[in-house]
């Protein structure tokens, strides 16, 4: 089944780096939350969905958008998550976020740590202007290049972990706490995760 792909812009920082502005700009489908869509104005670029609760829009451009404006008032749930059903409900099952991070930490680490409950309908990946956060629900390999910094987060604390190819391996290990799996570094052109448990998130710098 070929999949349908589509960016979403969150309500972060906007970005600056080429590789996350480039797939902003070339995306066949963008989905704005709402909070973002000014922000994508000065850039230049056209929104194809705004997706929220709309509290962060003005009337004016509740007008100028009104044909592609999703009102989602559900307050159990943030822009993004809203913005990433809308995606479900389009069938739409393959996305990459950008503009996650940034701005208010607390979201940021909130954006972070809700990947691996999307990546339970969908394919998915947040892009950030130093690298990608990769969820994972199972093992797998890794494209690399000698030398990228790697960190492994673990949602769940009782994870079993093996990697390799990793400059400090893990063997059998569990994470308990979130620092413990970050400031890694590839060792070739590619590296395996093995693990037990739910989920992982990966991070790779470009």
């Amino acid at each position: 089944m070929r999949l349908k792909s589509a960016v979403i812009l969150a309500n972060g920082s906007f970005p600056v780096h080429e590789i996350p502005l480039n797939i902003l700009k070339t995306s066949e489908c963008l989905v704005c939350c709402d909070g973002a869509i000014n922000k994508l104005e000065t850039a230049g670029i056209k929104a194809h969905a705004i997706v929220g609760d709309l509290d962060s829009l003005s009337n004016d451009l509740k007008r100028k958008y009104q044909d592609i404006i999703h009102h989602f008032s559900n307050q159990d749930t943030n822009d993004l998550t809203k913005a990433v059903n809308w995606c479900l409900m389009n069938k739409i099952n393959d996305i990459t976020i950008v503009g996650a991070t940034g701005e208010r930490d607390d979201h940021m680490i909130g954006n972070i740590f809700l990947l691996p409950s999307y990546t339970k309908k969908m394919k998915v990946k947040m892009l950030t202007d130093y690298g990608i956060f990769t969820p994972v629900m199972r093992s797998r390999n890794f494209d690399s290049y000698i030398g990228q910094q790697v960190s492994i987060f673990s949602p769940q604390a009782e994870t079993i972990i093996t990697t390799a190819n990793l400059r400090y391996e893990l063997t059998n290990q569990k994470l308990d706490m979130l620092w413990q799996g970050t400031l890694n570094e590839s060792m070739g052109d590619s590296f395996r995760i093995d693990f037990e448990g739910p989920s992982l998130i990966v991070y790779q710098e470009y």
